[in-house]
């Protein structure tokens, strides 16, 4: 087919699907004003950036990532970073998955949309009011888990200042704040299931659990796929919102990651050229990831990303 004849093909779907392009206009904007348009912004990597007078700012090459690498603050916080994100990727990935082919399975329809409210309620409340109300939960005098927690075991627990369960608790916290809102695209993905294969699956003599096992759980394996790709892309991304809003010095050696780094010594120490090299290091590494899961699922036999 000639070069003509594809532009020509191409100009007639998209006047046919005219009103579907238009749709994505506003997500377009989206993405290009807050998400490649500040992206000119990354030459500050390359440059010993002066806030005061930018014009003169000296272009330094790859100094700062050799200053990035060179300091021994560095590693804790990238060791925390990957720790806390591999945590939240292996604990609370399958979990919506679990409570998607469960909840698919619910007969009372009543109760299985009352379920699926109140599970993705959590997911509407932001970090900064869920963190207060977390803090207050964990309160040492007060709290009503720290109450529990010294009933059953005669011991005061301070979470949020100890070492030992600031992580744990990062982890349940962002579970039961994700879980419900997972679901919602496996239970897309559910919907597109032939009805025919349960039926056929019944007359052959398969129950409830074989079906979910070998008809509902395989369908979903593309959508699985997908997600796991796009939550390794995001291995580096343990959390800011969340962390910043709980932790404190205490807890620094546990909890620190790049994003608490890169904003202690970016806005506060007014280091923006550093600040920008250890962003830019996170970026690289998360795209890295996500052309490696992606190829690896296709070499696999599953559909990849791209």
């Amino acid at each position: 087919m000639s070069w003509t004849k594809k532009r020509n093909r191409l100009s007639t779907e998209m006047w046919r699907n005219r009103w579907l392009y238009v749709l994505l206009i506003p997500g377009i904007l989206f993405f290009a004003i807050f998400k490649y348009v500040p992206m000119a912004g990354l030459k500050i990597a390359f440059m010993d950036y002066n806030q005061y007078n930018p014009t003169a700012s000296e272009w330094v090459g790859m100094e700062q990532f050799v200053k990035l690498f060179s300091k021994r603050s560095f590693f804790p916080v990238l060791r925390n970073t990957i720790v806390i994100s591999l945590l939240k990727l292996i604990i609370g990935f399958p979990i919506p998955v679990i409570l998607a082919l469960m909840m698919n399975e619910m007969r009372n329809l009543k109760f299985k949309k009352i379920s699926q409210t109140l599970l993705y309620l959590p997911h509407f409340i932001s970090w900064v009011i869920l963190s207060g109300i977390i803090m207050n939960l964990l309160d040492p005098d007060n709290g009503l888990i720290t109450k529990f927690i010294e009933a059953l075991t005669g011991e005061t627990v301070m979470v949020l200042t100890s070492k030992k369960w600031f992580v744990p608790m990062l982890i349940v916290t962002d579970i039961y704040k994700g879980m419900g809102w997972g679901t919602i695209l496996y239970f897309a993905a559910m919907s597109g299931i032939d009805p025919q294969l349960y039926e056929a699956a019944q007359i052959d003599g398969a129950g409830r659990w074989k079906q979910a096992l070998h008809i509902t759980l395989p369908s979903i394996v593309p959508t699985i796929v997908v997600a796991f790709i796009m939550n390794c892309g995001n291995i580096l991304n343990a959390g800011f919102d969340q962390i910043f809003m709980l932790y404190s010095s205490h807890v620094y050696e546990v909890a620190d990651i790049i994003d608490t780094y890169v904003y202690r010594m970016g806005i506060i120490n007014n280091d923006y050229s550093f600040s920008t090299a250890a962003g830019m290091f996170k970026s690289v590494v998360a795209l890295i990831l996500v052309l490696l899961v992606n190829h690896i699922a296709k070499r696999t036999g599953n559909n990849g990303l791209f």
